[in-house]
């Protein structure tokens, strides 16, 4: 009697049930790094304006993983040809491309690791995990750095059109519950296809892209960008800041993060840090004596945040030393410690990337188009290069 081929289902809220019928990808998901992913927040600090977005990186990451699996089934039924071990490492690829995700995610990028990005620790942790999975991860690895030569399965894993953006959207929307940003994935995945080794979209896809732009733009503004969040996490990040500046303790591992070079931090002692251990330390430096930090973690906790307002044009030097002069009557602090609590800067979104990796829509007549070139006057519209807005924010 032949054993029974591994199958396992895992409940997801978005998808109803995600399937995982692969022992290695089994494995990489029991793997402590991967299972890190469970203690860092998807959203960062989204959840203190939408309550629901509690949900993490490793939701995401699966749920990224099970649209790789959708997307390779409607490819392989058009005659598309993948081979198994492609197929395995595609979904290996998009199941670990965000396992470099520190504390916070994207709040606290180059602030802790300083000069690093995600991308980078993610290449640095998948070349690990190969060595301990005896080089079973090399196609992965090609796949996730586009070194493979079909270029397509790079493509669905990083692209302006991958399905890591199909499952933020679908997922932050369903968790925030902000509808705004629902898009069609599962009419968006029937519609791919491959031309000259590149993903493309049916023409009759059009519309389904069309939405996917503008659910991708109003997400950004309505709430990675919204001003209680961008208030939250620009406090996170000047802890963080002023906690390295003025070598404020905490416990370790993340003490060696704040108070040494970070040349001397190892993979491992990253891969043991997250969400909580800086939450650990807020709730202690709330008490510190350095004033600044301790208005700044208090904040946090009680959800006292610092006020925002959004300009359309760059904020004025001189509204900013109002704003530094009031905090300065309030707390008594030095005019130099009190720009730690008011502060001027942009945000910046664009929906489409010209110069990166595009999305081609495939005409019936065999003809290509980037969708930026499609007649189509609201697609036209959200591409319309980086929209900035200018913003101030200081204590109350």
């Amino acid at each position: 009697m032949q054993p029974m081929p591994f199958h396992k289902i895992i409940n997801d809220p978005v998808y109803g049930f995600i399937t995982i019928d692969d022992e290695l990808i089994n494995q990489l998901i029991a793997h402590p790094y991967y299972q890190r992913l469970r203690r860092i927040y998807q959203m960062a600090m989204a959840h203190l304006v939408y309550p629901g977005a509690v949900h993490t990186r490793l939701h995401h990451s699966l749920g990224a993983y099970h649209l790789m699996r959708c997307a390779l089934q409607e490819l392989t039924s058009k005659g598309i040809e993948i081979t198994a071990e492609e197929q395995q490492a595609a979904k290996i690829a998009i199941l670990l491309h965000d396992i470099g995700h520190g504390p916070f995610s994207h709040a606290l990028e180059h602030v802790l690791a300083e000069g690093l990005h995600h991308e980078e620790l993610s290449l640095m942790l998948i070349k690990e995990l190969n060595k301990q999975f005896n080089g079973k991860l090399q196609m992965a690895l090609d796949i996730f750095t586009d070194q493979y030569p079909k270029k397509f399965l790079h493509q669905l894993v990083s692209g302006q059109l991958d399905v890591d953006r199909m499952d933020y959207l679908s997922r932050d929307s369903f968790f925030t519950g902000v509808n705004e940003g629902t898009i069609a994935y599962d009419r968006i995945l029937k519609m791919l296809t491959v031309h000259h080794g590149e993903l493309m979209v049916e023409e009759k896809g059009i519309y389904s892209i069309e939405k996917f732009l503008v659910a991708r733009r109003l997400m950004y503004w309505q709430v990675y960008l919204h001003k209680t969040v961008l208030s939250a996490e620009q406090m996170l990040v000047r802890i963080i800041k002023r906690a390295k500046l003025i070598k404020a303790q905490c416990q370790e591992p993340l003490n060696n993060f704040i108070n040494k070079p970070i040349e001397t931090v190892t993979l491992e002692e990253f891969c043991s840090i997250d969400d909580y251990d800086v939450l650990m330390a807020i709730k202690k430096w709330a008490k510190h004596d350095d004033k600044v930090l301790s208005v700044l973690c208090k904040g946090i906790l009680d959800r006292q945040l610092l006020k925002v307002k959004y300009f359309n044009e760059p904020v004025g030097n001189s509204l900013v030393e109002e704003k530094i002069n009031e905090v300065c009557e309030k707390t008594g602090l030095s005019a130099a410690d009190a720009k730690w609590l008011a502060f001027g800067g942009e945000a910046a979104s664009s929906t489409y990337n010209f110069e990166n990796d595009h999305i081609h829509i495939l005409f019936k007549d065999g003809s290509v188009k980037d969708i930026s070139e499609v007649d189509n006057a609201l697609i036209n519209e959200n591409l319309r290069g980086t929209v900035k807005k200018y913003y101030i924010c200081y204590l109350r």
